[in-house]
């Protein structure tokens, strides 16, 4: 196989010449996918151009390419990273057997179930993103929100690339309602929760790229591991770009947090507000909200479809291969359960345990990013510490639902919770200031109030570059 993008309608390097009834397939639904995109795509900026990384390669020496590009001129394609001819399974009930080049048929529909799931995310994310151009900070930041929304459609197609391979009719119904749904749509919502909440502004965006594509990174990786050798070199790759989007969030988050500290230090009160920046209260606030939202993403704590999946091989834990047993047959996971109306810390079977345990790995990577925020509040000499709140807190899925917990992880009675929430969530009137405070800046080397500048531009280029020009 390949591992150069060939120059194919549909770019791709898994010889997609050689079957043309799958050829023929995807290049009718492709004028479906540009007809969404150009419909739900970002708002305003389609004739312009965009300083974009578009994959050429899957070589780990420089599989990208930078230059301008007219977003519905991207080459959005399919490919896989190079397949291994010796790669056996590496968990589950068939752990040491060779991986599986077309879908076993009692795993179908549960096969299927995952790749939907996955791909559902991506046109989902463009969705809930289409206006923020609108309101951009920066030139840099314009251009690394189109980067993410390109790339979460080069996602969709690697998606929709297995359904139609693997799934026969069903897959093709499959894909076309990808682009039917709709994010925040009281008829056809996308599929999960966080991805029908609105992103209405760019602190919302950075906080979703940090922790909603933090998930993604996860769900990737654990996918990555699947005996289903196709989804598992597919993901490998989307893993690859999913990275600058978590470095989006991260970034940005830190660079708004390094404003407003800047800000504070400047007014007499410590009021990053009057300065037109967001303070680090409601920051801690955003925190709460989206952090909590993302752990609803990994499922139930007590999962017998986490246990099926593991057992059949088709998704894993997060780099699996760095535990010591691998079928997980007699394996128990410590964790908190609700039992009695009470907290309790007991042993479950590791299987059932699994979405606990790639939340668990979720969340300590959370707290690094969060790490990193804290260390810039602490250089700029601020006395104040932003955390993560308790896996309990505000939950809508899971068995943390039918109690309040407080972000310390304190149960609550009802009243408790309505006399807090506020303090703890972002209220209506955090919602307007934020809003207040997004006015777009396209002077190329300019930023907004409330938002420092990056530390370097993209592919080391000058602050003032232009990366979107008309």
């Amino acid at each position: 196989m390949s591992t150069i993008m060939n120059d194919e309608r549909i770019p791709n390097n898994v010889n997609l010449s050689s079957d043309k009834r799958l050829q023929r397939a995807l290049e009718a639904w492709q004028p479906s996918f540009l007809s969404w995109w150009q419909q739900m795509g970002p708002m305003g900026f389609q004739t312009h151009d965009i300083f974009l990384r578009t994959a050429v390669s899957v070589e780990n020496d420089g599989w990208a390419h930078f230059d301008y590009v007219k977003m519905p001129d991207y080459r959005w394609g399919i490919f896989l990273e190079p397949k291994d001819p010796n790669r056996v399974h590496g968990f589950g009930d068939f752990e040491g057997q060779p991986v599986w080049d077309e879908v076993p048929g009692e795993f179908r529909n549960m096969l299927r179930r995952l790749i939907v799931t996955q791909a559902d995310t991506e046109p989902a994310s463009v969705e809930q993103q289409r206006l923020l151009g609108q309101t951009a900070p920066s030139l840099y930041d314009l251009r690394n929100l189109f980067q993410v929304n390109v790339e979460e459609g080069r996602h969709l197609w690697a998606m929709v690339y297995l359904l139609h391979t693997y799934f026969g009719r069903d897959g093709r119904e499959e894909a076309e309602e990808l682009l039917a749904r709709r994010s925040g749509d009281s008829d056809k919502p996308r599929i999960l929760g966080a991805f029908n909440e609105p992103t209405s502004h760019w602190l919302s965006f950075f906080m979703f790229t940090m922790f909603t594509d933090r998930d993604g990174k996860f769900q990737l990786a654990a996918l990555a591991e699947s005996g289903f050798d196709p989804l598992a070199r597919t993901c490998r790759f989307m893993l690859t770009e999913e990275a600058h989007h978590l470095f989006v969030g991260e970034t940005g988050v830190q660079r708004i947090v390094k404003r407003s500290c800047e800000l504070m230090k400047q007014d007499p009160n410590g009021d990053a507000r009057k300065g037109g920046g967001i303070d680090l209260v409601t920051l801690q606030k955003y925190i709460n909200f989206w952090f909590s939202v993302c752990l609803d993403l990994f499922g139930g704590e007590v999962s017998s479809n986490a246990a099926d999946a593991f057992a059949s091989g088709l998704k894993g834990r997060f780099k699996e291969e760095k535990y010591a047993e691998h079928k997980l047959v007699e394996s128990h996971f410590a964790m908190d359960v609700l039992e009695g109306g009470k907290v309790v810390h007991k042993d479950i079977a590791m299987r059932n345990a699994l979405n606990e345990v790639l939340r668990t790995e979720y969340i300590k990577d959370c707290a690094r990013g969060v790490e990193r925020w804290n260390k810039t509040i602490k250089d700029e000499g601020i006395d104040f510490e932003l955390k993560l709140p308790s896996n309990k807190f505000h939950r809508q899925i899971g068995i943390w639902t039918s109690v309040p917990f407080s972000p310390d992880g304190e149960m609550l009675t009802p009243e408790q919770w309505e006399a807090n929430a506020s303090k703890w969530l972002p209220s209506t009137d955090d919602e307007i200031f934020v809003k207040s405070l997004m006015h777009p800046v396209y002077e190329p080397g300019k930023m907004a109030s409330w938002i420092a500048p990056p530390s370097k531009g993209i592919n080391n280029l000058p602050g003032d570059f232009e990366y979107v020009r008309k």
